[in-house]
């Protein structure tokens, strides 16, 4: 499994070669991009847009422009995740989580899937050479079976796939209910990135995973003093803060259920 450390900090890239998982929006505001070190992967920073929005901003041929931007001055990235349409009822109804306000899409579960699917294949019809990966979407099971039929019937074969997201369930990772999708997903040989994974998560479904991304150590970051012998409030935004955090992740997970990982 590949292990991305999500991290808003884009010239993070340049100072390590740990997997790092950046939103795109971080670096189309950047007038000077910085040259990858090692490998990293594309957030489309859907959650954000959805949250604040609604609706997508962006369109597909502006990401696309930026996706193009991004690989040929940082470096060719691992895979890009499309404009996607997550199904968290806080991101279809609205609502609020602590100081979060969200303003809700107001639209339907299947619409959220169709959406996601036609996204995909605007964004590969536009830009075949870039490694944009398909995400499923969904509330249930079915829901994410459903999904995966509409790009079959398109087309697209997932079990080929180098990466197929996995969306809407980083609330739900370490409930029955989250372990049962993915295991379901799973036993159709998809090669599944979670997003968002925490570490009960990881224990749990990790070893059915290709990859998953995580920005937990941030939070966890925020609760706690400074390192020793580092000047600011807090290690939220310290990269030392995160590879600790990372590595002292990894060497949790139970040994039955060590998956494969990156060396670096």
């Amino acid at each position: 499994m590949r292990f991305y450390l999500t991290t808003h900090k884009r010239h993070w890239v340049r100072l390590t070669s740990v997997p790092l998982f950046l939103k795109s929006e971080h670096f189309v505001k950047a007038v000077k991009l910085d040259q990858a070190q090692g490998p990293y992967a594309v957030d489309s920073g859907g959650f954000s847009e959805l949250q604040r929005h609604g609706a997508w901003t962006r369109t597909p041929r502006q990401y696309v422009d930026d996706l193009r931007r991004i690989w040929e001055h940082v470096g060719p990235y691992d895979w890009a995740a499309p404009q996607d349409w997550m199904c968290e009822d806080l991101i279809i109804h609205g609502g609020t989580a602590g100081p979060n306000v969200f303003v809700g899409t107001h639209l339907s579960v299947p619409e959220h899937i169709r959406r996601t699917v036609a996204n995909f294949l605007e964004l590969r019809s536009l830009a075949p050479d870039l490694r944009i990966a398909p995400v499923l979407q969904g509330r249930t099971i079915a829901d994410y079976g459903w999904c995966a039929d509409l790009y079959e019937r398109a087309g697209v074969d997932l079990i080929h796939e180098p990466t197929v997201g996995l969306g809407s369930v980083c609330r739900l990772q370490s409930t029955r209910h989250g372990a049962a999708i993915v295991t379901a997903m799973a036993a159709h040989g998809y090669r599944l990135h979670g997003f968002g994974f925490k570490t009960l998560g990881l224990e749990r479904v990790g070893h059915l995973l290709a990859s998953a991304d995580s920005a937990a150590w941030s939070y966890h970051a925020r609760k706690r003093p400074p390192l020793p012998g580092h000047t600011h409030k807090n290690c939220a935004n310290c990269i030392d803060y995160a590879m600790n955090w990372r590595a002292r992740v990894l060497a949790s997970l139970p040994t039955c259920r060590q998956p494969f990982l990156d060396a670096a």
